[in-house]
């Protein structure tokens, strides 16, 4: 039996038909930022109406702000102090926005690689802090290619460094080729590089009960298979089924793809500074 056979995750009702992705250069839009994100391809609901299933069906339920929905915060919740601070939450998030970008191993890394692809990274177009759903930190909306940081989530410096490092490799895996996030296989493909480059390590296995000291070899890859089951389901509105199926058919060609970080990284360790440090051996102009 399957691994993600045995991993829980919410279902839904229907299926997307999957073909193989092929490797394109593309260069990345200029649109002025908007609102959208979480691996979707849909054109925006208007302000006025409300939620549709399709937005369901593509994320956009997860963040509010890119169906142009004001966010207001309940009176109960600011009693508490758990909402009615969105402007001091976002000016933080900017603030740890900008501390990664200059001091974040990976993700100057990811932007030297991003740039050198041809898909430079301005933040003021590309990266937004906005009010999301409890159950997301973050999220990539390739229709305006702009990163979203969750303010109310990631509201510390390691978390948005985690966020951005995600969501910039989705960016790089679009920018670098023909990738087409309405595909269920595409999607799972630049999950299972995000989760496999960014996230998991035996410590993390070990905290999502993937991993003991039996299994430690395929700890790694049970974590990831995990985590990237759980984006998929998180963003579209198809069975458990299906989403443990692409991952599976897509798994081992998208693990063994470790660019541009070049190394999976290990917790408690200096491989985010030797990746960094690798980057111009491998063509990536880093800052």
């Amino acid at each position: 039996m399957d691994f993600l056979t045995k991993v829980w995750a919410k279902e839904a009702p229907t299926s997307i038909d999957t073909e193989t992705p092929t490797t394109r250069k593309e260069k990345q839009s200029t649109t002025p930022a908007a609102a959208a994100d979480s691996q979707h391809v849909q054109d925006l609901p208007s302000s006025d109406q409300p939620p549709s299933n399709e937005s369901k069906d593509w994320g956009y339920d997860l963040y509010p702000e890119r169906r142009g929905v004001t966010f207001k915060p309940k009176w109960t919740r600011i009693l508490f102090g758990l909402e009615g601070q969105e402007s001091i939450d976002r000016y933080k998030c900017e603030q740890n926005v900008y501390w990664c970008v200059k001091n974040g191993p990976l993700v100057k890394l990811m932007m030297g690689a991003l740039k050198s692809s041809g898909c430079p990274i301005d933040l003021r177009r590309h990266i937004s802090c906005e009010v999301c759903d409890p159950s997301v930190t973050g999220g990539y909306d390739p229709k305006l290619n702009q990163i979203v940081v969750c303010q109310n989530m990631a509201k510390n410096k390691s978390m948005v460094h985690g966020v951005l490092t995600h969501e910039m490799i989705h960016m790089f895996d679009y920018c670098n080729n023909d990738l087409d996030f309405k595909n269920v296989d595409h999607l799972a493909c630049t999950e299972i590089r995000a989760a496999n480059l960014a996230h998991c390590s035996f410590l993390s296995a070990m905290f999502q009960g993937d991993a003991s000291p039996f299994n430690v070899k395929e700890a790694h890859q049970n974590c990831v298979k995990t985590k990237a089951l759980a984006s998929v389901l998180a963003v579209r509105n198809i069975s458990k089924a299906d989403a443990i199926a692409a991952v599976e058919r897509v798994f081992p060609k998208c693990y063994a793809d470790l660019e541009p970080i070049g190394r999976r990284i290990r917790r408690n360790s200096t491989d985010q500074q030797k990746a960094y440090m690798e980057g111009p051996m491998y063509g990536y102009d880093v800052y």
